[in-house]
């Protein structure tokens, strides 16, 4: 009867450390959800209130690379900051609303994707495009974007 009872508390045991396991998994997973899409926004806002070359500054991860049309890809952050030390971002406005994110179950790398518009200051011509980013969690927990590529984009009259 000893034995008996052994095998059933060994049991119990190996229920409530599954349960354990399990339930870890789905917090780890409700803690991420939405985490990239505010960090996108976030971005944006940036964009908005300081400036896209600031902005791209600030998220791009040290080895993270840009690809845009007509241009070489901008590789790792110091590439980009030699190339927008050579340009202006004071002539226009570049803000996204991100549309969808999704996370790797390990929950250190994950996308969004996207509308961004353009708004030219002088003339107030809006163009739009679709973006995609990918992110990497930082050793400091937050998120850096990795790649960033997106649509050239179609002015509003061309919809």
């Amino acid at each position: 009867m000893e034995k008996k009872n052994g095998v059933n508390i060994m049991l119990f045991v190996l229920i409530i450390i599954l349960i354990g396991i399990l339930s870890c998994s789905k917090n780890h997973k409700n803690q991420t959800e939405g985490i990239l899409l505010q960090t996108d926004r976030d971005f944006s806002a940036m964009s908005v209130k300081k400036g896209m070359h600031k902005a791209f500054l600030f998220y791009i991860a040290d080895d993270g690379v840009i690809l845009r049309n007509n241009s070489y890809p901008a590789k790792g952050k110091k590439m980009l900051e030699d190339r927008f030390a050579v340009k202006s971002d004071s002539s226009f406005i570049l803000s996204w609303e991100p549309l969808y994110e999704k996370i790797s179950e390990s929950g250190d790398l994950g996308y969004t994707y996207g509308i961004h518009t353009n708004t030219n200051k002088s003339t107030g011509e809006i163009k739009k495009g679709t973006y995609v980013t990918i992110w990497q969690k930082q050793a400091d927990g937050s998120w850096k974007f990795v790649l960033d590529t997106g649509s050239q984009g179609l002015s509003e009259s061309s919809e």
